[in-house]
């Protein structure tokens, strides 16, 4: 590699020995003062952290040699990444991810959602959005500019302990802004300042809490030390505390049987009514992957050894969860269609009494030989049988599914490039709802029409996720096969924000041009592609520590009856 700096990515455990000390950032200028819309003094949360305890140790780096990184972290400063720029579209690509950024008191802090001339009615694409930042973020990490991210991760935090109130109620402390827009206000005569506005879901349409939002900054937060070799950011205790504050928010015991987290529809990417409400495998792998990088990033003290165990705990309980429930191959599905129902029995085959009626007619004929993939929800009576790509994607780059089924889930996709790809990556599901079906589930929306927007539309942001996760099985081909097909189309369409039809083929009716996570997903996979040693810093091997943790032996209870071994059964070493 250029500059004689490497990686090498090991799946062996090695604990990265990280240095102690905390970072008050009471001397940094650029977060001394943040302003609120309307005046709102909002108390500062700040816990005390003990510095005399080390960060966790459980985690497994995908680096032998920690000099490695660190180099890497200098080269990239430098500016010497080896990343080499050369095609026009790249080239003009870089010149609108730049003129997306948006400044805050003279630092930049983001990107627009969409920088489109010809929009008039922009709605809120012109605001930064923290999912949609995430692609941009890992652009400019792997260009070597982390100035904007750094900015980024801090004021998200000082927004998540803004107030925020919908109809006289306030949710959680640790729910982080959907959204937020960078305001000019007046102070005095002629004189102005900027002001941060966010959104929590207030003003959204649905009034949805964005319940990835925390999850995708907690996963951000993680890349942006891995990448920079800058883990000061941190161990700052306003980091550990904001942290804290979104983990004990998602880890708050409730009535739920299950370990995966349950949420409204609405709550992620799929940001309007499609019948997700539940446990979507979305925020499933999200949570699990935000799980696993607090448990590299917490500092372990008297006052977080509680929240570690609950951490560790939960990973355990979720993995073996989707593992063994959410899982679908053609010998799953016969198993579902000769399933016994009303079963009432610790033993119970059928434990969620799932009807074998549920199984639609078009996957029997749909899920190839070799293959499966995760479905994408799970509640009593009801399995969702679509293929959700974020979520399955997602579950391979955390090694929230087994390397069997990760594996599966990428033969999967190869065997049904047509259905998934077609003439742009890549479909957000298959397939789309239609006729009675999508009166039901969507409520007739008119945006969500058949194979179009988030009911079988196709998002080119997809292609960065799908090329990490290729980039982690091995299967570069498959990464570039798609790239390839992306950048035949994107800068001649003008960059659109998703596609329609069930082939991909035409712009979406309501899509947007221009818009900034798929510019930025398309850098971002052709910097992985050309540097993939790089890339593995960005994904989890399997963690067999954690295989060997198990949640049941943790009860006193005679009647619990652990079927851990099936999952271990899976997995390829």
């Amino acid at each position: 590699m250029p500059n004689g700096f490497s990686v090498q990515a090991v799946v062996a455990s090695k604990v990265r020995d990280l240095s102690t000390s905390v970072e008050t950032g009471i001397n940094d200028k650029n977060f001394e003062r943040i302003h609120v819309q309307n005046g709102i003094n909002v108390k500062t949360l700040v816990e005390r952290i003990d510095t005399d305890k080390n960060l966790v140790g459980g985690e497994n780096p995908l680096t032998e040699d920690g000099n490695n990184v660190k180099n890497i972290g200098e080269g990239l400063g430098n500016g010497k990444n080896g990343v080499s720029i050369d095609s026009a579209i790249e080239k003009e690509a870089w010149d609108l991810l730049r003129d997306s950024v948006v400044s805050y008191c003279g630092f930049p802090v983001g990107t627009v959602a969409a920088n489109d001339p010809g929009d008039k009615q922009p709605l809120n694409y012109d605001q930064v959005f923290i999912r949609d930042f995430v692609p941009s973020a890992l652009a400019f990490l792997l260009k070597g500019e982390g100035e904007i991210v750094k900015n980024f991760l801090l004021h998200t935090l000082q927004l998540q302990s803004w107030e925020k109130t919908v109809d006289c109620y306030s949710p959680g402390q640790g729910l982080m802004p959907a959204s937020f827009k960078v305001r000019t206000v007046p102070i005095d005569d002629n004189k102005f300042e900027e002001v941060l506005d966010p959104d929590f879901g207030e003003s959204a349409i649905g009034r949805v809490a964005p319940v990835d939002s925390g999850l995708w900054w907690i996963i951000l937060l993680r890349a942006y030390g891995k990448i920079t070799s800058d883990y000061s950011l941190q161990e700052r205790v306003d980091v550990q505390t904001g942290m804290k504050l979104i983990l004990n928010l998602c880890l708050a015991d409730g009535f739920d049987m299950f370990p995966s987290l349950l949420v409204t529809d609405g709550s992620c990417m799929i940001d309007r009514r499609m019948g997700i409400h539940g446990h979507p495998l979305e925020i499933q792998a999200l949570f699990y992957a935000a799980l696993r990088s607090s448990r590299e990033i917490l500092s372990v003290n008297e006052g977080s050894k509680n929240l570690v165990r609950t951490i560790n705990n939960r990973l355990n309980a979720l993995s073996f969860h989707i593992r063994e429930y959410y899982w679908v191959d053609m010998k799953k599905i016969n198993e579902i269609y000769r399933y016994k129902t009303e079963e009432y029995s610790m033993d119970a085959t059928n434990k969620f009494n799932i009807y074998p009626e549920q199984i639609p007619s078009w996957l029997m004929d749909w899920v190839p030989e070799e293959g499966g993939y995760l479905i994408g929800n799970l509640q009593p009576a009801h399995m969702d049988f679509r293929f959700f790509t974020l979520g399955n994607l997602w579950s391979i780059v955390s090694s929230l599914g087994t390397p069997k089924q990760n594996e599966g889930i990428l033969n999967l996709i190869e065997s049904k490039w047509d259905d998934i790809v077609g003439h742009m990556p890549l479909k957000i599901c298959y397939p789309a709802v239609e006729n009675e079906e999508w009166r039901i589930i969507t409520g007739s929306d008119p945006k969500n029409t058949p194979w179009s927007y988030h009911n079988g539309g196709s998002w080119p942001t997809l292609l960065w996720q799908f090329t990490l996760a290729c980039v982690k099985m091995g299967r570069l081909e498959l990464a570039q096969k798609a790239i390839a097909l992306a950048e035949k189309r994107l800068s001649r369409d003008h960059w659109p924000e998703y596609y329609d039809t069930r082939s991909g083929k035409f712009i979406g009716k309501q899509s947007r041009l221009y818009q900034t996570w798929t510019i930025a997903g398309f850098l971002t996979s052709k910097m992985m592609v050309e540097n993939p040693e790089m890339s593995s810093l960005l994904f989890w091997g399997e963690d067999y520590e954690l295989l060997e943790i198990c949640v049941c032996a943790l009860s006193k209870s005679g009647r619990v009856k652990c079927s851990r071994g099936a999952a271990k059964s899976q997995i390829l070493v």
